[in-house]
């Protein structure tokens, strides 16, 4: 069953696009090595960074854990501009109607 993740984090002052650079290279690593269907980063009114995860399952994600390193591919610019991570939240669909133009 497919599956979405959401993560949501507060960034440092000043060091929002370090954070989005981060975020954008760190998810193309897992997209190319784990087989995720990709995801989105939005932020939110109050600032708070909200990513957006889709995966065919709930194992592959788990599979992922070990297939990315998580010194390079943006994650340390990431974790250096994050203030707080505040956590994952795991969601599997149960209705899509989601119809994205090409």
């Amino acid at each position: 069953m497919t599956i979405a993740v959401l993560y949501r984090w507060t960034v440092k002052p000043g060091m929002e696009e370090q954070f989005r650079q981060g975020w954008v290279e760190g998810t193309r690593a897992i997209h190319e090595h784990c087989g995720s269907y990709g995801a989105r980063l939005h932020r939110n009114e109050d600032g708070v960074y909200v990513s957006y995860a889709r995966w065919p399952d709930e194992e592959t994600r788990q599979a992922c854990s070990g297939k990315v390193d998580h010194s390079k591919d943006g994650f340390p610019e990431m974790r250096e501009a994050t203030e707080e991570f505040l956590g994952e939240e795991l969601l599997p669909v149960t209705d899509d109607l989601l119809d994205e133009p090409q």
